[in-house]
């Protein structure tokens, strides 16, 4: 954990400067520890299969420009912490991890790309601490109950900075709860395909900012849960910005609007995706997930 060997992904990404990491071939990754990913690093799955399974999962703290691609993870568990390396110049000691899949913590410009991921201990991406600036794209995930956390307490304000973009993605089978659930800041959930909920797909308290767009919403048969939106609070929610636009729903799926009906759009028209109507999201979505690239060959 404090000397890694070269050519390993934790030397690769604990060096100082920028950094494009490629695998040489098809591999399984069990991280004893969590994966300490420093600033200005790319980790690209691209052309072979590259799997993070049976143990920690990847971090990314108080760092920024960073991009997870094509990569498939699952199995986490959490590491039992000790001295680890997060960048040439500096390791620390680590308490255990959560078991998240991916943490972000305090971190800025992150984009997460055609990853595939299931079954980790805690949450499979965690946004916390002041996270913002945040993509999750193109990506498919299945089998688990606390799929993702923006915001992790109501105490911690820092994340009314948060904003996060979840587009084209595929939130599949067996998923129960948390497609994402989010505390402050503000959420553009846009284009994606909910198939698979039993509790209900996004929730959120402490007033956070959420805009549905040209989203596909399949409600699960249990008569119980078909309602999308799941506010956590005792106080009054009725101002919260929560609105659905040109969604989609299906077997009796439907969105608990709330907040002023938007006038405009809550930040400039570069800062949010132009959505595509939600009868494209199948096709949008039907390459979620990690791709199978070969060299040479268009992915």
């Amino acid at each position: 954990m404090v000397n890694p060997k070269p050519g390993t992904i934790r030397h690769a990404v604990t060096r100082n400067g920028p950094l494009w990491i490629i695998f040489s071939h098809s591999m399984s990754i069990r991280l004893t520890e969590e994966l300490m990913v420093s600033s200005n690093k790319t980790i690209d799955g691209r052309g072979v299969d590259v799997y993070f399974i049976k143990g920690a999962g990847i971090t990314t703290q108080y760092v920024n420009n960073v991009i997870i691609h094509g990569i498939k993870i699952h199995d986490i568990v959490p590491g039992n912490g000790g001295l680890i390396r997060d960048s040439e110049d500096h390791y620390g000691f680590r308490t255990r991890s959560d078991g998240d899949g991916i943490s972000i913590f305090g971190a800025s410009n992150i984009w997460i790309d055609h990853v595939s991921m299931r079954k980790c201990s805690d949450g499979i991406i965690d946004a916390i601490m002041g996270s913002t600036a945040i993509t999750i794209s193109n990506s498919h995930f299945t089998d688990h109950n606390d799929v993702m956390l923006f915001g992790a307490n109501e105490e911690h304000t820092i994340d009314k900075v948060m904003q996060i973009t979840l587009a084209f993605n595929h939130f599949g089978k067996r998923l129960i709860q948390r497609m994402p659930r989010a505390r402050y800041g503000f959420v553009h959930v846009v284009n994606n395909d909910y198939t698979h909920w039993e509790m209900y797909a996004i929730g959120g308290s402490s007033h956070p900012t959420i805009i549905s767009e040209g989203n596909r919403f399949v409600a699960p048969d249990n008569n119980n849960a078909k309602e999308v939106t799941k506010r956590v609070t005792e106080d009054d929610w009725s101002s919260w910005q929560w609105r659905s636009i040109d969604d989609e729903f299906e077997n009796g799926a439907f969105f608990v609007q709330s907040g002023p009906e938007m006038k405009t759009r809550p930040f400039a028209l570069k800062d949010m995706i132009t959505p595509k109507p939600s009868s494209y999201v199948q096709r949008l979505t039907r390459n979620a997930g990690s791709l199978k690239c070969r060299v040479g060959e268009p992915c």
